[in-house]
Parts: structure tokens; sequence; C-alpha cells
């Protein structure tokens, strides 16, 4: 069991930290987040909290190593886990596009993958995964009323990022299946 001085320490970070963010002292928030996390290393309410700030500010990879320290304190945490997969996943579409952009997706091996991956979000989200056969799929989808148009969303700014002469060749080259 936690000291009381122990306890005590917890609460004031905590104290301090969420009146660092309604002050929009965002850095000094986190600051007193991480001094509660320390203070007792058995709480899963700072890294929640230190997530969600980090994601908001779009610092994904941040957002990610929070996230999964929520979850080693408690696996079942919703907002943990939600801030994981919606992290993991902007950073997998920042990459995809930046992959795109330089036309390094060409490889047959990167295109079956990433259609995996769509599949697989498609399954997840609840919505029918497409299917690759192009004749036979075309008169199934004309027989198909037409879906509706979802609501479009911005992808997030898209982080500046120098890349070395290795990186700009194909990086699924060593990818075996082509």
């Amino acid at each position: 069991m936690m000291s009381g001085r122990k306890s005590a320490e917890y609460g004031e970070q905590m104290g301090r930290a969420e009146g660092a963010l309604s002050n929009d002292k965002v850095d000094a928030a986190l600051v007193s987040f991480a001094n509660a996390a320390k203070a007792d290393p058995t709480r899963k309410e700072p890294w929640v909290r230190m997530a969600q700030i980090q994601f908001d500010r779009n610092n994904y990879a941040h957002a990610i190593v929070a996230a999964e320290e929520a979850l080693q304190r408690d696996g079942r945490d919703l907002i943990a886990e939600g801030i994981l997969t919606l992290s993991g996943l902007r950073i997998a579409s920042q990459s995809l596009q930046r992959l795109g952009e330089r036309d390094a997706l060409g490889s047959e091996t990167a295109r079956r993958e990433a259609r995996a991956l769509a599949e697989t979000l498609k399954t997840a989200i609840g919505e029918e995964p497409v299917v690759d056969d192009e004749e036979d799929d075309r008169s199934a989808r004309a027989s198909r009323p037409a879906p509706r148009p979802k609501p479009r969303v911005s992808a997030p700014p898209k982080p500046k990022t120098t890349v070395s002469k290795r990186s700009a060749n194909d990086p699924f080259s060593g990818i075996g299946g082509d």
C-alpha cells in the first residue's frame, strides 16, 4: 500500500497537472502528470491523460507509449486502447501517404499488404470488404444500391521529414513475394 506521503504527492501532482491544463500550460501539465506517475507507479490515470494530450497534439508515437503504460496497469481501459489504436493508424496512414507520393507502393507485395490491412480495417468497423476479382465484382456492385457518401475528414498535417538516399529506394524490395 502506498504511504500517506506518496499518496499526497500523487494527488498534488495530479491537481497541478489539471490546473496547468485549465490554464493552457500543456507542457507543464505533462511534467506534472509524469511526476504523478512516478509518485504512484501503479496508477493508470496520469498515463491516460498524457496519452490524450499527446494524441491531441498529433504526437502519435508519444501517445502510443503513454497508452501502452496505461494498459500495463489496466488492460481493459478503453480510452487507452482507443488512443493506442488510432495513433497507430494515424502513423500508418501518414507513412502510406509518404510511400504513395514516392511511388514506393509499386511492388505487388506492398499492394497486397495494403489491401489486407484495408480489409482488416473495414471488417473491424463493420463495412463490407472489397472483393479483388474485378470482373465478377463489377456486376455484383452494379446490383447493389449506391453507398451513402461519407463525410470527408482531412488528414492530419504531414510532419516534415528528411529522406535519406537509402530510404528513397523501394522500402519493400527486401520483402519476399515478387
